[in-house]
């Protein structure tokens, strides 16, 4: 790949995760002795996110695939599949969400599995689980593995050891607004992860995936992504990649999908979704941020792709939190 395909497919990925959000983030920072089984429900919606700051593990996914776990790795479950933590495969397994905790602030809390954990205990992990919002890159989620392990000192991740590691000295110190600063350390570690999985899935890419990697894709993802109120046509998304109407059609469809047309939609009602929900802009003004030329067209194409009004979806989303 030469210099410019390069740059132009690290813009296209910086544009896809500025719409990224985390929501209805919850974080437990556990210690425990040398004999825990921590049990995680299923989470749909939702992304579980586990640290090992100190000691061993396995994870045990719900299917019964065990993975060793070592101070200073991650987990990064992408679609809140169940799953355990445990200090041996045999021992028995307690619902975390049964455990006493302490509160550490509004999102945070303390989690201690007993009192044989002495004055120093044999493991600490921070845990996470949140909403995970790709906004506009919807479809990128449903390719993502559900299971991330992540070696923090490998090559895919680099950068991610301090972070992590300060991610536990804020739950360990508890300073004023840590609460807050763990969010935000989150989000960066998300899309860490997600840009990780994006430029070492090689072998095997496919639909959005291979497209973003692909410079005769690229250009046309990218300035629809950056201008999702355009009304774009076909011939127009070829000339960002410099070929013809129908060569850019027949790959775009035969990598994505879809048709490129679809595509635009379906970005635009996600990017609709978020803003309605998670912003509370109002609708006629997601509308017309999306090019429509009134409030009842943009409607009816909110409705043929989500199911819902946009009315209907921003009551759902309100009960939900609530």
């Amino acid at each position: 790949m030469s210099t410019d395909q390069f740059a132009l497919s690290s813009d296209l990925v910086n544009e896809l995760l500025r719409g990224m959000r985390l929501r209805g983030v919850e974080y437990r920072r556990i210690q425990t002795g040398p004999t825990f089984g921590l049990g995680f429900a299923a989470r749909p919606g939702h992304a579980w996110f586990h640290f090992l700051a100190v000691g061993n593990a396995v994870l045990r996914m719900d299917d019964g695939t065990p993975y060793a776990l070592s101070a200073g790795n991650a987990v990064f479950i992408s679609h809140g599949a169940a799953h355990q933590l445990l200090s041996h495969m045999d021992v028995p397994v307690q619902d975390i969400d049964l455990l006493d905790r302490e509160p550490l602030g509004d999102t945070v809390s303390a989690v201690d599995t007993g009192t044989n954990a002495g004055p120093t205990p044999t493991a600490i992990v921070f845990s996470g689980c949140m909403e995970f919002e790709l906004g506009s890159i919807h479809g990128l989620g449903k390719l993502m593995p559900g299971l991330m392990l992540i070696d923090a000192g490998g090559q895919r991740y680099p950068g991610l050891v301090p972070i992590l590691t300060t991610m536990e000295r804020e739950v360990s110190a508890a300073r004023v607004g840590f609460a807050g600063i763990l969010a935000r350390l989150a989000d960066v570690v998300a899309a860490m992860v997600v840009r990780g999985w994006v430029e070492c899935a090689c072998g095997n890419a496919s639909g959005l995936v291979a497209a973003l990697r692909d410079p005769r894709l690229a250009g046309a993802l990218l300035a629809l992504h950056q201008q999702p109120g355009r009304d774009w046509t076909v011939g127009q998304l070829a000339e960002q990649c410099n070929t013809s109407r129908s060569v850019f059609a027949d790959r775009f469809q035969m990598t994505i999908g879809m048709t490129p047309l679809r595509y635009v939609t379906e970005v635009r009602m996600r990017l609709a979704s978020q803003w309605l929900t998670l912003e509370r802009l109002p609708i006629e003004e997601v509308a017309q941020r999306l090019g429509y030329t009134s409030q009842a067209a943009f409607s009816r194409a909110f409705k043929r792709i989500t199911g819902k009004t946009p009315g209907l979806s921003r009551k759902s989303r309100q009960v939900a939190v609530s």
